[in-house]
Protein backbone atom coordinates (compact mmCIF):
# COMPACT_ATOMS: atom_id res chain seq x y z
CA UNK A 1 0.00 0.00 0.00
CA UNK A 2 1.55 3.28 -1.19
CA UNK A 3 2.18 6.49 1.80
CA UNK A 4 -0.66 8.43 0.16
CA UNK A 5 -3.39 5.27 -0.10
CA UNK A 6 -2.06 4.70 3.70
CA UNK A 7 -2.95 8.39 4.48
CA UNK A 8 -6.74 8.24 2.88
CA UNK A 9 -7.52 5.70 4.88
CA UNK A 10 -6.16 6.90 8.10
CA UNK A 11 -8.11 7.64 11.63
CA UNK A 12 -7.80 11.19 10.69
CA UNK A 13 -8.45 11.49 7.00
CA UNK A 14 -10.57 14.15 6.35
CA UNK A 15 -10.11 16.04 9.33
CA UNK A 16 -8.04 19.33 9.39
CA UNK A 17 -5.85 20.21 12.14
CA UNK A 18 -4.43 23.69 12.72
CA UNK A 19 -1.25 23.44 14.67
CA UNK A 20 0.59 26.68 16.13
CA UNK A 21 4.50 26.96 16.40
CA UNK A 22 4.75 23.95 14.33
CA UNK A 23 7.68 25.22 11.83
CA UNK A 24 9.89 23.83 14.55
CA UNK A 25 10.41 21.36 17.75
CA UNK A 26 7.28 19.95 19.22
CA UNK A 27 5.15 21.51 16.87
CA UNK A 28 6.74 20.39 13.93
CA UNK A 29 6.64 16.76 15.15
CA UNK A 30 2.64 16.88 16.41
CA UNK A 31 2.56 17.92 12.78
CA UNK A 32 4.28 15.18 11.07
CA UNK A 33 2.61 12.86 13.28
CA UNK A 34 -0.92 13.93 12.52
CA UNK A 35 -0.20 13.85 8.95
CA UNK A 36 1.01 10.43 8.99
CA UNK A 37 -2.90 9.80 10.20
CA UNK A 38 -4.34 10.95 7.53
CA UNK A 39 -5.12 14.53 8.41
CA UNK A 40 -4.95 17.77 6.66
CA UNK A 41 -2.53 20.20 8.68
CA UNK A 42 -1.94 24.14 8.67
CA UNK A 43 1.64 25.01 9.62
CA UNK A 44 2.15 27.98 11.30
CA UNK A 45 5.16 30.15 12.50
CA UNK A 46 5.18 33.85 13.05
CA UNK A 47 8.52 35.28 10.60
CA UNK A 48 10.60 31.93 9.20
CA UNK A 49 8.65 30.86 5.89
CA UNK A 50 11.68 28.92 4.98
CA UNK A 51 11.12 26.44 7.85
CA UNK A 52 7.06 26.95 7.71
CA UNK A 53 7.25 25.96 4.02
CA UNK A 54 10.05 23.14 5.12
CA UNK A 55 7.87 21.29 7.26
CA UNK A 56 5.09 21.08 4.70
CA UNK A 57 7.21 19.76 1.56
CA UNK A 58 8.12 16.80 4.62
CA UNK A 59 4.09 16.29 4.86
CA UNK A 60 3.64 16.82 1.05
CA UNK A 61 6.34 13.86 0.50
CA UNK A 62 5.01 11.62 2.92
CA UNK A 63 1.78 11.91 0.65
CA UNK A 64 -0.01 14.31 2.60
CA UNK A 65 -1.47 17.59 2.30
CA UNK A 66 -0.38 21.06 4.23
CA UNK A 67 -0.20 24.76 3.80
CA UNK A 68 1.80 27.17 5.85
CA UNK A 69 0.50 30.22 7.25
CA UNK A 70 2.68 32.89 8.80
CA UNK A 71 0.64 34.59 11.96
CA UNK A 72 0.87 35.64 15.16
CA UNK A 73 -1.81 33.97 16.66
CA UNK A 74 -1.48 36.06 20.19
CA UNK A 75 -3.78 38.72 17.91
CA UNK A 76 -7.30 38.32 17.07
CA UNK A 77 -6.40 39.21 13.31
CA UNK A 78 -3.54 36.72 13.56
CA UNK A 79 -5.64 33.56 14.87
CA UNK A 80 -8.10 34.79 12.65
CA UNK A 81 -6.38 34.60 9.50
CA UNK A 82 -4.65 31.54 10.32
CA UNK A 83 -8.28 29.76 10.74
CA UNK A 84 -9.46 31.02 7.91
CA UNK A 85 -5.85 29.81 5.67
CA UNK A 86 -7.52 26.54 7.10
CA UNK A 87 -11.06 26.92 6.02
CA UNK A 88 -10.12 28.20 2.82
CA UNK A 89 -7.68 25.72 2.13
CA UNK A 90 -9.35 22.31 3.41
CA UNK A 91 -13.11 23.47 4.52
CA UNK A 92 -13.21 23.65 8.04
CA UNK A 93 -11.26 22.98 11.50
CA UNK A 94 -11.73 19.82 13.16
CA UNK A 95 -8.00 20.00 15.47
CA UNK A 96 -6.57 22.93 17.41
CA UNK A 97 -3.23 22.59 18.93
CA UNK A 98 -1.98 25.61 20.70
CA UNK A 99 1.54 25.03 20.78
CA UNK A 100 2.84 28.75 20.07
CA UNK A 101 4.60 30.18 23.19
CA UNK A 102 7.59 32.21 24.14
CA UNK A 103 9.86 32.48 26.87
CA UNK A 104 12.82 33.63 28.89
CA UNK A 105 14.37 33.88 32.17
CA UNK A 106 14.35 37.28 34.67
CA UNK A 107 14.17 37.81 37.95
CA UNK A 108 11.04 38.33 39.22
CA UNK A 109 12.25 42.07 40.74
CA UNK A 110 14.02 42.34 37.66
CA UNK A 111 11.23 42.08 35.19
CA UNK A 112 9.45 44.85 32.97
CA UNK A 113 5.69 44.42 33.39
CA UNK A 114 6.27 44.43 29.32
CA UNK A 115 8.45 40.79 29.13
CA UNK A 116 5.80 39.24 31.77
CA UNK A 117 2.47 40.54 29.40
CA UNK A 118 4.24 39.04 26.43
CA UNK A 119 5.20 36.13 27.84
CA UNK A 120 1.45 35.77 29.09
CA UNK A 121 -0.24 37.03 25.93
CA UNK A 122 1.46 34.96 23.89
CA UNK A 123 0.06 31.59 25.97
CA UNK A 124 -2.93 32.59 26.83
CA UNK A 125 -4.42 34.83 24.30
CA UNK A 126 -3.41 32.73 21.38
CA UNK A 127 -5.66 29.90 23.69
CA UNK A 128 -8.30 32.51 23.38
CA UNK A 129 -8.14 33.86 19.90
CA UNK A 130 -7.45 30.19 18.23
CA UNK A 131 -10.49 28.84 19.83
CA UNK A 132 -13.15 31.57 19.53
CA UNK A 133 -11.89 31.19 15.93
CA UNK A 134 -12.28 27.67 15.57
CA UNK A 135 -14.93 26.21 17.38
CA UNK A 136 -17.52 27.15 15.29
CA UNK A 137 -16.13 25.35 12.54
CA UNK A 138 -16.07 22.22 15.08
CA UNK A 139 -19.68 22.63 16.65
CA UNK A 140 -20.86 22.59 12.86
CA UNK A 141 -19.38 19.69 12.16
CA UNK A 142 -20.17 17.81 15.89
CA UNK A 143 -16.90 17.26 16.20
CA UNK A 144 -13.69 18.80 17.52
CA UNK A 145 -10.12 18.22 19.39
CA UNK A 146 -8.46 21.07 21.41
CA UNK A 147 -4.99 20.19 22.54
CA UNK A 148 -3.04 22.95 24.65
CA UNK A 149 0.44 22.51 25.76
CA UNK A 150 1.18 23.42 29.27
CA UNK A 151 4.18 22.33 30.75
CA UNK A 152 5.96 21.41 34.10
CA UNK A 153 7.63 24.55 35.59
CA UNK A 154 3.84 26.15 36.59
CA UNK A 155 3.19 22.86 38.81
CA UNK A 156 6.75 22.37 40.74
CA UNK A 157 7.70 25.60 40.12
CA UNK A 158 10.87 27.27 38.66
CA UNK A 159 13.10 30.69 39.68
CA UNK A 160 13.17 33.18 36.79
CA UNK A 161 9.94 31.92 35.22
CA UNK A 162 7.65 33.89 36.42
CA UNK A 163 6.09 34.91 33.37
CA UNK A 164 5.88 31.83 32.19
CA UNK A 165 4.73 29.64 34.98
CA UNK A 166 1.64 32.37 35.29
CA UNK A 167 0.38 31.48 31.72
CA UNK A 168 1.10 27.72 31.55
CA UNK A 169 -0.98 27.70 34.72
CA UNK A 170 -3.64 29.35 33.49
CA UNK A 171 -3.98 27.42 30.24
CA UNK A 172 -4.91 24.34 32.27
CA UNK A 173 -7.49 26.53 33.28
CA UNK A 174 -9.04 27.66 30.14
CA UNK A 175 -8.52 23.89 28.83
CA UNK A 176 -10.86 22.68 32.08
CA UNK A 177 -13.22 25.68 30.94
CA UNK A 178 -13.72 24.61 26.84
CA UNK A 179 -13.90 21.04 28.09
CA UNK A 180 -16.93 21.21 30.06
CA UNK A 181 -18.65 24.16 28.11
CA UNK A 182 -18.68 22.07 24.75
CA UNK A 183 -18.61 18.51 26.28
CA UNK A 184 -22.01 17.69 25.25
CA UNK A 185 -21.09 19.17 21.80
CA UNK A 186 -18.52 15.99 20.39
CA UNK A 187 -15.54 18.45 21.46
CA UNK A 188 -12.99 17.58 23.55
CA UNK A 189 -10.61 20.03 25.32
CA UNK A 190 -6.90 18.37 26.86
CA UNK A 191 -3.70 19.71 27.86
CA UNK A 192 -0.19 18.02 27.25
CA UNK A 193 2.13 18.81 29.73
CA UNK A 194 5.66 18.40 29.00
CA UNK A 195 8.99 18.37 31.11
CA UNK A 196 12.50 19.23 30.07
CA UNK A 197 12.81 18.41 26.11
CA UNK A 198 15.30 18.21 23.76
CA UNK A 199 13.99 21.16 21.27
CA UNK A 200 16.07 24.13 19.76
CA UNK A 201 15.59 27.22 20.86
CA UNK A 202 17.46 30.17 21.27
CA UNK A 203 20.11 30.76 23.84
CA UNK A 204 17.64 33.56 25.47
CA UNK A 205 15.66 30.92 26.30
CA UNK A 206 17.45 29.34 28.87
CA UNK A 207 17.67 25.81 29.86
CA UNK A 208 15.80 25.22 32.70
CA UNK A 209 17.01 24.77 36.21
CA UNK A 210 19.78 21.70 36.17
CA UNK A 211 18.43 20.74 39.67
CA UNK A 212 14.83 19.79 37.99
CA UNK A 213 16.82 18.06 35.26
CA UNK A 214 18.83 15.71 37.67
CA UNK A 215 15.42 15.00 39.23
CA UNK A 216 13.76 13.12 36.17
CA UNK A 217 12.73 9.84 37.55
CA UNK A 218 13.65 8.26 34.30
CA UNK A 219 16.84 10.57 34.61
CA UNK A 220 16.58 11.74 30.44
CA UNK A 221 14.84 14.62 28.73
CA UNK A 222 11.84 13.92 26.96
CA UNK A 223 12.16 14.03 22.90
CA UNK A 224 9.77 15.86 20.48
CA UNK A 225 8.47 12.84 18.81
CA UNK A 226 7.10 11.66 22.40
CA UNK A 227 5.07 14.75 23.01
CA UNK A 228 3.45 15.00 19.59
CA UNK A 229 2.89 11.22 20.43
CA UNK A 230 0.42 11.82 23.15
CA UNK A 231 -1.27 14.81 21.37
CA UNK A 232 -1.73 12.39 18.34
CA UNK A 233 -3.66 9.72 20.55
CA UNK A 234 -5.73 12.29 22.15
CA UNK A 235 -6.55 13.24 18.54
CA UNK A 236 -8.39 10.10 17.53
CA UNK A 237 -11.65 8.93 17.55
CA UNK A 238 -10.96 6.37 20.62
CA UNK A 239 -9.82 9.15 22.63
CA UNK A 240 -13.47 10.80 22.65
CA UNK A 241 -14.19 10.26 26.06
CA UNK A 242 -11.11 11.80 27.20
CA UNK A 243 -11.98 15.22 28.19
CA UNK A 244 -10.28 17.80 30.87
CA UNK A 245 -7.30 16.16 31.47
CA UNK A 246 -3.56 16.84 31.63
CA UNK A 247 -1.55 14.64 30.85
CA UNK A 248 2.43 14.61 31.90
CA UNK A 249 4.48 13.73 29.43
CA UNK A 250 7.54 14.76 31.55
CA UNK A 251 8.88 11.23 32.73
CA UNK A 252 7.87 11.77 35.99
CA UNK A 253 9.14 15.42 37.23
CA UNK A 254 5.94 16.61 38.11
CA UNK A 255 5.69 14.15 41.01
CA UNK A 256 7.95 16.65 42.80
CA UNK A 257 12.07 17.68 43.59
Amino acid sequence: MGETSRMSNGTLAGKTAVITGSSRNIGKATALALAADGANIVVNGVQDRAAADAVVKEIEAMGGKAVAKLADVATKAGADALVQAAVDAFGGVDIMVVNASTRGQKAFLEMPHADFRRVVDTTIDSAFHLCQAAIPHMLKAGWGRVITLGGVSWYIGMPNRIHNLTGKSAIVGFTHGIATEFATQGITANCVSPGATETVRPASAGTGNPRNAMNIPMERQGDVKEMAATVRFLCQPDAAYITGQTIHVNGGLFLGT
